[in-house]
């Protein structure tokens, strides 16, 4: 069932990494893909469990509206009532930020810092991270499970100790390790 809507998901996330790809001469085109598409993608994610009668199709529209903690972490979500406007604050700097990469690291960060659902936010967070790198060509990059530890540790020193230096050193790394190399595609 996770798997299904994994994949589901991604077809989405697919789709708009390219026409975000498409349009990479445009800054502002990835900011209006993730605006109009992330809630789609989440519904995606999440549509097999409603099909199984786990959890309600009223669960899948728009944020969530409870709080969370997050296990493991110092970090605590705002609450549900910051939340929206936790969303419009990283919709505006994805259209003021012109660096992709930037766009992908801050986008990652604040959409897991902001948790706007009450479940799939890393999933959510790493499709966010995939259509910014996406709109200036960088390849489609993975968080492996063996660089869990060091993704959780700098996802947690960004969070709480406001250092985003060792998120953006890890996601640079990812990305230098894909071992899909696209960047003539990016060439302007």
């Amino acid at each position: 069932m996770a798997a299904r809507g994994y994949l589901e998901a991604f077809e989405l996330v697919k789709e708009s990494a390219g026409a975000a790809f498409t349009e990479r001469r445009n800054r502002q085109a990835a900011a209006k893909l993730f605006a109009d598409s992330h809630q789609k993608w989440f519904q995606k994610l999440f549509m097999p469990s409603v099909d199984a009668g786990i959890l309600n199709s009223r669960d899948l529209v728009g944020y969530r509206r409870q709080l969370v903690f997050l296990r493991g972490s110092l970090h605590s979500p705002p609450h549900y009532d910051y939340v929206r406007d936790g969303m419009t604050a990283l919709q505006k700097c994805f259209a003021a930020e012109d660096d992709a990469f930037v766009r992908a690291v801050l986008g990652h960060w604040l959409f897991a810092f902001i948790h706007p659902y009450m479940d799939g936010n890393g999933r959510m967070a790493r499709f966010t991270m995939n259509l910014m790198l996406a709109s200036r060509g960088y390849p489609w990059t993975v968080i492996r499970v063996e660089d869990r530890d060091r993704y959780m540790a700098a996802l947690e020193s960004a969070s709480v100790d406001q250092d985003l230096e060792p998120f953006a050193t890890f996601v640079a790394d990812c990305v230098q390790s894909c071992p899909w190399d696209f960047s003539t595609l990016a060439e302007d």
